[in-house]
């Protein structure tokens, strides 16, 4: 009975964001979220025609300069105004031609409605805990995990990677 008991509730244990692997951008192998525990991960969903796709660059430099502490992860997504309409091969153009960017980037995932990838489920189930009702609004939303893989904020696309509200859980 008792092992009937543990096993039940390792059933419905909820996921962390260590569950989660990915398929990565250039193919190859998965994103494995469980690679960056002890790290701060900033996952961002992206799209490379949109008002906010300048944001490519400071993510990069943030990714550079705290790249011993914090971890980036792009996830190109087509939820807004079809500003994210290429092919893997045309989005890597854009992120590294164009922004320079190495920081991991996820294949093309939906955000957001009934075709929402699991971890962006997760995600927003998550943000909902800590009273923000509807997290992903536009391109360039970011969610920061803490290195136990708890999520401790959430910034809208108008908050710039370097600026203040991001970079005081890196310092």
């Amino acid at each position: 009975m008792i092992r009937l008991l543990i096993c039940s509730l390792l059933l419905i244990a909820a996921p962390t964001i260590y569950d989660f692997k990915v398929p990565a951008l250039e193919g190859g192998d998965a994103i494995n979220f469980a690679q960056y525990k002890g790290k701060k991960i900033l996952i961002v969903n992206t799209a490379s025609k949109c008002g906010y796709t300048p944001q490519y660059t400071e993510l990069q430099q943030l990714y550079d300069k705290y790249k011993d502490k914090l971890v980036i992860v792009g996830f190109p997504a087509n939820n807004f105004g079809g500003q994210e309409p290429g092919t893997s091969a045309d989005i890597q153009e854009v992120c590294r031609k164009n922004f320079g960017v190495t920081f991991p980037m996820a294949e093309k995932v939906s955000v957001k409605g009934e075709d929402i990838h699991p971890l962006f489920k997760y995600l927003t189930e998550e943000a909902k805990k800590m009273g923000v009702e509807d997290p992903i609004k536009w391109n360039f939303t970011k969610f920061l995990v803490d290195e136990k893989g708890k999520l401790v904020a959430v910034f809208p696309s108008k908050v710039k990677p370097l600026s203040e509200d991001i970079t005081k859980y890196l310092n």
